[in-house]
């Protein structure tokens, strides 16, 4: 880990492990994102409230968390880009931008933010796509350096739109190990990895990044096997979850926040975690 991150690191992992509640779906323009994040600013006080290790949002959002009085809160991840992959159509152009291309950390640094994340996409047939995301991370990595801003890079590999109607993974092994094995020679302080198709072979996930790989979440599941699937795979050697749906979609999010925090930090197994999420 570079020396000058470490600090900003302190603030995700000081507990040694990271449960970050993702609420950054605007700026996937996908209208299904949106179920649950309708009052965001009443989202932010639960969330704050059931204390996770951090809260992922944009810019635009962030003062909402940052401007809460006190320390005590979680620490503010920033997403720093925005594309089009996410709906359920194949568009005629995908893209993926930098909110801000000439100073991309500036909003993250303004808002003392504790890491910044930007996606690798790779989806089939759209090669100039995956090549932004590498311009992209690129660009970012050097200022990275400059402020002292871990970099998390979020490889996603994605089913063709045809075949799974948009934003599916493809949770083949290989091509995870792959794409993170790339995010991780590109300078990536954190991974957010789509877990694997057989929890059995996260591992292989973790050895490739070689830096704390946190679990992605993606479409909301039934809590039993939302917990059941963390178990196994913090198993494998995941340091946490970046869950957003998983979390903001369900009736009681801070009930949620507690099952897995008890999963993630006190090694409680699926069975415990759903029971602290039970007790309301």
């Amino acid at each position: 880990m570079r020396h000058n991150s470490k600090v900003r690191m302190n603030r995700l992992f000081g507990k040694g492990r990271c449960l970050d509640v993702a609420i950054d779906h605007g700026v996937c323009n996908e209208p299904s994102f949106l179920n649950g994040l309708e009052d965001i600013d009443a989202v932010v006080k639960s969330l704050v409230a059931a204390k996770p290790d951090a809260i992922q949002m944009n810019f635009g959002q962030a003062d909402l968390l940052q401007t809460i009085d006190g320390k005590d809160k979680p620490a503010l991840v920033m997403r720093i880009d925005m594309g089009n992959p996410y709906n359920r159509i194949r568009h005629r152009h995908m893209w993926a931008v930098l909110q801000n291309e000439a100073e991309p950390l500036v909003g993250a640094l303004s808002m003392d933010a504790a890491c910044v994340v930007v996606n690798l996409f790779m989806l089939p047939d759209e090669p100039e796509l995956f090549k932004q995301c590498i311009q992209n991370i690129a660009r970012v990595r050097a200022d990275c350096d400059k402020y002292g801003m871990p970099l998390m890079i979020e490889p996603l590999v994605m089913q063709p739109v045809t075949e799974a109607g948009g934003y599916m993974v493809d949770g083949d092994c290989e091509k995870i190990v792959t794409l993170t094995r790339l995010a991780r020679e590109m300078g990536a302080d954190i991974i957010k990895a789509d877990p694997t198709t057989n929890a059995e072979d996260f591992h292989k996930v973790v050895e490739a990044a070689r830096c704390p790989v946190l679990v992605r979440g993606g479409g909301r599941e039934d809590l039993r096997i939302v917990f059941e699937k963390s178990a196994a795979l913090m198993k494998q050697g995941a340091m946490g979850m970046v869950y957003g749906r998983n979390i903001y979609q369900h009736a009681n999010p801070d009930a949620v926040v507690r099952g897995l925090m008890a999963l993630i930090h006190d090694g409680a197994d699926a069975a415990t975690a759903y029971a602290a999420y039970e007790q309301g």
